[in-house]
């Protein structure tokens, strides 16, 4: 019988301990030793998979939890190396483009980079209001 349910699971493409066998039909089953036999049985319906548990919901569909509310300042939940990374990253990305489209130079860009990486800038726009008012690229 674990000839006929190794070769069952690979044919069923499932584990060993998923695949069932009909108590009433076991001598059939024991004279099935090729696949093409298994598969006769397998279309007769002698033998079957399992069908799947469920798995467990994933993580955005089990019901979230009020665990409360958070004390402290605004930021509380938000830490301060998250909030730099939202802020950095767009000017960097910013900076990227002004210069892969000719409007800094290199220099200037390792200049501004450097300046960015200081904390220099709040946003965007402020980079981009520092650009103009310096002259460094003209307002649109």
């Amino acid at each position: 019988m674990s000839l006929q349910k190794r070769l069952a699971s690979r044919i069923l493409k499932v584990g060993e301990t998923k695949i069932w066998l009909d108590p009433a039909k076991v001598k059939d089953i024991e004279a099935a030793i090729t696949k093409k036999d298994i598969r006769k049985l397998i279309s007769q319906g002698t033998i079957k998979a399992k069908k799947k548990k469920p798995s467990m919901p994933s993580k955005n569909e089990r019901k979230k939890r009020n665990r409360g509310s958070k004390k402290g300042s605004s930021y509380a939940k938000y830490s301060s190396k998250k909030r730099w990374i939202a802020v950095v990253r767009p000017l960097r990305v910013m900076l990227k483009e002004l210069r892969d489209t000719k409007q800094i130079e290199k220099t200037t860009y390792r200049k501004l980079y450097m300046q960015v990486k200081g904390g220099m800038f709040r946003s965007r726009a402020h980079l981009r209001l520092y650009l103009e008012q310096h002259g460094i690229i003209k307002k649109k």
